[in-house]
């Protein structure tokens, strides 16, 4: 199931971009810690911080006409695999010309409520093996799939049949979260939900309300809190946002329920408190967020990090937020962008120094579109 006619040459440019995200496109993939559960890094004090003020500017819009977009993965020669949330399917767009390409549709796909086709990501050995990894809901559960991208194939006969290394991540018509990412260490990270079944958050034993980290193939990875566990952390509500920065932390935004969303830094073994706690609680035993917001203000999904900054696409907000770090603490409070001007925000990507992809989301049942949504801009950022 394997392929070798990708150039070697790939290798390194789709190492960064499979991640999911990091401060800068140069800084290579495969030089995590020796265990994933020594504390996190702080900053190098040789570290440029990033300004404690940001800019935005959208260069230009890259594609228009996409159908409920959720999952986006950058390709090594800088198109972009895109999936639509509602109908499982899967396009191919050109960054140049903006071309969208029908590549296939992820069988068994679900769409009910917040469910459906979620995450998509790049394996680390893309340029080796081509393989795609999607997160979905089907009829009975929250699962991960891979399966073979051949752009050589027909239009619309591009996708292999699909591999489920992941099954029986619990599901609900809310709260399934679904971004997935491949780490600095090359193990995938997932976030899930707890369904609206607050408990499962705080259920060890249970897949919901976690972030999860595995081996390619969907084994607990070698260094979790618990040997022959997948959970990495817990006490989660609704993880949309994974990425790591510069010194190889990882970074979550998650959904609150009426009072604080989050991003979080997260630390393994670390309970994040939902049901318990929300927003910062200063209560024992739990993990208080870098920075929170209203929900009414954010109602966060991805995430990227670029420049020494976190970037956080909010869906109910309508906004892009930029937080500073300053290591493992926010710079200075989160700060705006993009108020209103393009309606909801689900996803935000690097797309080299100084850029990012940033996809919005006003054709699902939240939304309200206008001519041309859904689209992919491009941005410079600062």
């Amino acid at each position: 199931m394997r392929r070798t006619t990708v150039a070697t040459a790939l290798a390194a440019a789709v190492l960064v971009l499979a991640a999911g995200c990091s401060s800068g496109p140069e800084r290579p993939r495969g030089q995590g810690s020796a265990s994933a559960t020594e504390a996190p890094s702080t900053a190098s004090p040789k570290a440029q911080l990033p300004p404690a003020k940001g800019s935005v500017k959208v260069v230009r819009t890259v594609a228009e006409g996409l159908k409920s977009p959720w999952g986006i993965a950058a390709l090594p020669e800088g198109a972009l695999l895109v999936g639509s949330r509602d109908d499982g399917s899967v396009v191919r767009v050109d960054t140049a010309t903006g071309r969208k390409t029908a590549v296939g549709t992820v069988p068994g796909v679900a769409h009910q409520g917040e469910g459906g086709l979620l995450g998509l990501a790049l394996s680390p050995t893309y340029a080796s093996d081509h393989l795609l990894y999607a997160y979905f809901t089907t009829e009975s559960d929250n699962r991960i799939a891979r399966m073979i991208y051949d752009p050589q194939r027909p239009e619309g006969q591009q996708l292999g049949a699909p591999d489920t290394i992941l099954r029986s991540i619990p599901k609900g018509s809310i709260h399934n979260g679904g971004r997935i990412a491949f780490g600095p260490d090359r193990m995938l990270y997932a976030g899930t939900g707890e369904t609206g079944e607050r408990g499962l958050a705080q259920d060890r034993k249970s897949l919901a309300g976690k972030i999860l980290r595995m081996t390619p193939d969907g084994q607990p990875a070698y260094g979790n809190p618990e040997a022959d566990s997948l959970v990495y952390s817990y006490g989660h509500r609704n993880v949309q946002g994974l990425a790591w920065d510069g010194e190889n932390r990882l970074w979550a935004a998650e959904f609150g329920q009426d009072t604080w969303d989050e991003l979080n830094l997260i630390e393994p073994g670390k309970n994040y408190g939902w049901p318990v706690v929300e927003g910062r609680a200063g209560k024992a035993g739990y993990v208080d967020p870098v920075a929170q917001w209203k929900t009414s203000e954010a109602s966060p999904s991805g995430i990227a990090c670029q420049g020494g900054s976190v970037w956080m696409a909010a869906l109910r907000g309508e906004r892009l937020w930029r937080v500073p770090l300053d290591g493992t603490k926010a710079l200075a409070d989160p700060e705006a962008f993009l108020g209103g001007q393009y309606g909801r925000l689900r996803t935000v990507l690097t797309a080299g120094p100084g850029k990012l992809w940033l996809l919005t989301n006003n054709t699902d049942s939240r939304g309200t579109p206008k001519p041309g949504d859904d689209r992919v801009l491009e941005l410079d950022v600062t």
